[in-house]
């Protein structure tokens, strides 16, 4: 008899010489070993298990198997890759050596519903046991790494922290000084234009002039707007400016502000993560043992 690939194979075994049983929801693979001339069973996983990994098991078992495939009925080869369980749907043909073996594969039991019903419930039994017994330890070993992170994460801000609340000092000190000099400026124009309308004018003079300081004025305001796309209002207005000299301020002395944002974050979040932990957990632990860790 030839495969379909043309490889000739001088004798065809009956299905007996190969069998396959269940044993504890696992098929066993019983075949003759040729040049062991002994009987040799291999367990199979079939959802995990490929034709490939089951036929390299035979061939490290019996080291004078030269070859080892697995054909179907019409004598198409099968792949390596195709799991036992696939394999074993159907009939098929071992090839070991110049020997094929007819392979027969029973018809596996279907579990009823009602034994179905009970693993579900003992799977979940076990979960719920396995879920008891370690939650608690896999709790505090997780607290104790938030713990750990939370005090690396702490001594990374710590300089970033210290060189911050320089940089915010000098920003706050410039912004002050510029509101200063504003009102100052602000004080100078008032004063000037009552000088020179009641000593050196008269109104009549003066009024377009502060008509057109006005429209100038106005169009100060309107041309921040177009600029920043916000109103001019004194608190954002300095707020903006605080801004720029804190930016301007950190590039000078090497300030990542995005690393200290990144950071902070982190911290935020592992100290929410810790806070969610130690709730359930402070409900478990006995209350030395929750002091201890405070």
């Amino acid at each position: 008899w030839r495969g379909r690939e043309g490889a000739p194979y001088s004798t065809l075994v009956p299905s007996d010489e190969v069998t396959i049983n269940y044993r504890h929801g696992l098929p066993v693979i019983t075949l003759m070993l040729p040049t062991r001339s002994e009987r040799c069973q291999f367990t199979v996983k079939p959802v995990v298990t490929t034709v490939g990994a089951f036929l390299e098991d035979v061939q490290r078992e019996d080291k004078g198997i030269e070859r080892a495939e697995v054909f179907a009925t019409d004598g198409s080869k099968v792949s390596h890759a195709t799991l036992m369980e696939v394999l074993l749907m159907n009939d098929f043909k071992l090839v070991i050596n110049n020997t094929a073996y007819s392979v027969s594969p029973p018809v596996k039991d279907k579990l009823s519903s009602e034994h179905a019903t009970e693993m579900e419930d003992i799977k979940s039994l076990v979960h719920r046991l396995f879920v008891a017994l370690h939650l608690e330890d896999h709790q505090i070993r997780k607290e104790r790494e938030l713990l750990q992170k939370l005090d690396h994460l702490k001594g990374e801000l710590l300089p970033l922290e210290q060189m911050k609340a320089r940089i915010m000092d000098s920003a706050d000190a410039k912004t002050s000084r510029l509101l200063w000099v504003g009102l100052a400026l602000m004080s100078t124009q008032g004063g000037a234009l009552a000088w020179l309308t009641w000593w050196v004018y008269s109104w009549d003079i003066m009024e377009p002039v502060t008509y057109f300081i006005t429209y100038g004025s106005a169009m100060a305001f309107y041309a921040y707007f177009v600029l920043t796309k916000q109103d001019y209002i004194y608190p954002h207005a300095k707020d903006r400016q605080f801004l720029h000299y804190f930016y301007r301020k950190s590039k000078k002395q090497r300030f990542n502000v995005e690393r200290y944002n990144k950071l902070k974050d982190d911290l935020a979040e592992a100290e929410e993560s810790l806070r969610r932990l130690r709730q359930p957990l402070h409900l478990r632990l006995p209350i030395q043992e929750i002091n201890d860790k405070d």
